[in-house]
This record gives C-alpha cells, sequence and structure tokens, in this order.
C-alpha cells in the first residue's frame, strides 16, 4: 500500500486539504487541528466527563481509496471527497483498511512510525459536510450507515519522521504475547 494523499486542517474547521509532505511528530501531524499529546473527552469517550483532558489517541485520520468508492457507490454520489471527513491520509492498495487491527504499526520510508489505535466510527459531522458539497442533506444520516466499519483509522505517532505523497507503507501486524 501507498501513501495516495497528504491532508491537513489548518485551522478550526476539521476540513482537511491537500500537502505534498508533511512532518509526524510526537502528537500528530504539525500544523494539523487534532495535533496534540491531550484532546478532550467527548461523545466517543462517556466513560470520562466530557471536557476532561485525555491522551489523544487519535491524532491522525486514515482513510482508503478503495473504501471511499465501496461508500461513495453505496451514497449513489461519484466520489467521498476524503477532505470531507477531515481525513489525513489516504492509502491505496488499502481495501479492507476499516478491519486493521488495533496496534498495527505502520512504517514509512523515513522510519516515521503510526500506531493505529482504533477504528474510526462515522459520524454526522463528516456526513454534513458531504450532504453540503453534493446537495443532498439525507446524506447527512446516510453516510453514517454507509460508512460502518469503512471510515478508516485513528493512529498515534510513535516514531516521528517525514511523510510524502507516494511514500510506501509497511504494515507490521500486532504481536501477541
Amino acid at each position: 500500500m501507498h501513501l495516495a494523499a497528504l491532508l491537513l486542517a489548518p485551522g478550526p474547521d476539521f476540513r482537511t486539504r491537500p500537502v505534498p509532505e508533511a512532518a509526524l511528530v510526537f502528537g500528530g501531524l504539525s500544523g494539523d487541528l487534532h495535533h496534540g499529546l491531550v484532546r478532550k473527552a467527548d461523545a466517543r469517550t462517556p466513560w470520562h466527563v466530557r471536557g476532561t483532558p485525555i491522551a489523544n489517541t487519535r491524532q491522525v485520520s486514515l482513510v482508503s481509496v478503495e473504501e471511499l468508492a465501496v461508500v461513495a457507490e453505496a451514497l449513489g454520489i461519484p466520489e467521498v471527497d476524503p477532505a470531507d471527513l477531515g481525513a489525513n491520509l489516504v492509502l491505496s492498495g488499502a481495501p479492507a483498511l476499516g478491519a486493521t487491527p488495533p496496534g498495527t504499526r505502520l512504517l514509512f520510508p523515513s522510519g516515521a512510525t503510526l500506531f493505529v489505535t482504533e477504528a474510526n466510527p462515522p459520524c454526522r459531522q463528516p456526513g454534513r459536510k458531504l450532504a453540503a458539497a453534493h446537495g443532498r442533506r439525507e446524506l447527512e444520516f446516510a453516510f453514517v450507515k454507509a460508512a460502518k466499519g469503512k471510515r478508516g483509522l485513528v493512529a498515534l505517532v510513535e516514531r516521528e519522521g517525514a511523510i510524502r505523497v507516494g511514500d510506501p507503507i509497511r504494515a507490521l501486524a500486532p504481536t501477541r504475547g
């Protein structure tokens, strides 16, 4: 598999914009909205009081070209723009990315390494972006259903390094003790 696109959200809106290269640093992608060692607890962490500072295990969002094509087909739209999802890394050659187990490491030529923390469940926020982009309000809720298991992954930076569009990515399965 390889890095087909690299995107950053430079401002308060989670919509990402393409860049040719970026630095993976402890905390995420340098210059991205989701960068940080800590984040606030939210609806995804109901065991913590909302707003409580917790470790940021969602530093980088990854999606698959192949899975996005399946979601687009299910929604009856020409394509799902990864920028509308707030995705950071778009991988090609990863048709079952959403099934990647937590603990998998993704290695880049520079030595930069991502540690997969979990699958990224679909939510209405990107659905609203798709609905606006395609002029179809029903996509806000339809996206959540269509993207189940195909919304990609979130990861944290285990080792810093530069990444570039076109980089091959090697996956190391989690070790069992």
